[in-house]
């Protein structure tokens, strides 16, 4: 039975480190001058965009569990609890993220839920509080499915989603430079976060890894940060709001729009959900692979040059 298997909320225990970690990164800020900037406002829209995430989990979490609980009925496989099967559910796990997190940068219905997260023309620590209302809604649940059929149990799996959360805190933050070169092989770092939220050409779609930076690497989705290219953090056409419902929602209103467009065919209407972000059925709109291609017909010297040589 699931219930008889319990992991702590590592998230919940996590807090007053998030909250200690923030105000260390204002006082280093306040103190040096480098290392990013804070709003006021921009602050308080991520704060109540996590507060919202917590509290969709807890009105809709019944939902996931419920359908990872009816997977672990049904599969022959437990491979049990060991510290070797919670370091690989870990790994593994990082894997499916990573293709969760692409899949919500290619898949409009489900970028309409991570596009929030994107959406502060800043980047600080209270950047990865700024969660989604709406992941139910994505079904991105099923990617979790694999592992609960491998044997891996439902409240495990749960569990290292969560320590795959808490290590994604500390990486948006513009305080830490490059690490040692070792280390940004492997590992996810500041650096290489910074870049994913950029909306440069050339770091658009790139660095989806959770924990680990080397599925990037090794699907080809990997752009280094470069001195000469400084990130500009934001949306492509960026909202101009603090409001959290308008960043909460817009994407869903946006698809809404869109797919009520008089004279489309059913095909049409159906891309506005499933296509990249961008897509349009008149061509007046530019997906990621055509800004990149505008900006190299711009400056035809990027060519062959990271970010563009994918």
């Amino acid at each position: 039975m699931t219930d008889q298997i319990t992991f702590p909320d590592v998230v919940q225990l996590a807090v007053p480190f998030f909250a200690a970690a923030i105000v260390i990164e204002l006082v280093w800020i306040w103190k040096t001058g480098r290392g990013g900037r804070y709003e006021t406002r921009d602050t308080v829209a991520s704060l109540i965009m996590g507060a919202g995430n917590v509290a969709s989990g807890l009105a809709l979490g019944f939902v996931a569990w419920g359908f990872f609980t009816l997977l672990w009925e049904v599969t022959p496989l437990d491979l049990g609890l060991s510290w070797p099967v919670i370091v690989l559910c870990f790994v593994l796990d990082d894997l499916r993220y990573y293709w969760v997190h692409r899949f919500g940068h290619r898949i409009r219905w489900v970028w309409a839920s991570h596009v929030n997260h994107h959406s502060s023309q800043h980047y600080n620590l209270t950047t990865a509080l700024r969660q989604t209302w709406t992941y139910t809604f994505t079904f991105m649940m099923v990617v979790r499915a694999p592992l609960i059929l491998l044997g891996f149990h439902p409240a495990l799996v749960l569990f290292v989603g969560g320590l795959n959360l808490i290590y994604q805190f500390w990486i948006h933050t513009e305080a830490i430079g490059r690490l040692p070169r070792w280390f940004e092989a492997v590992m996810n770092t500041p650096s290489h976060h910074r870049v994913h939220h950029g909306r440069n050409p050339r770091y658009l779609d790139a660095n989806y890894g959770g924990v680990f930076i080397i599925w990037d690497r090794l699907f080809g989705t990997f752009v280094p940060e470069l001195d000469s290219d400084k990130p500009d953090y934001g949306l492509v056409r960026n909202l101009g709001t603090f409001n959290p419902l308008r960043v909460a929602f817009h994407e869903w209103q946006s698809i809404w729009s869109d797919v009520r467009q008089p004279g489309l065919s059913w095909r049409d209407r159906l891309m506005y959900c499933v296509a990249p972000p961008g897509w349009s059925h008149d061509g007046s709109r530019q997906m990621s692979d055509q800004i990149r291609a505008r900006h190299l017909g711009r400056n035809p010297q990027d060519k062959g040059t990271p970010g563009f040589d994918r």
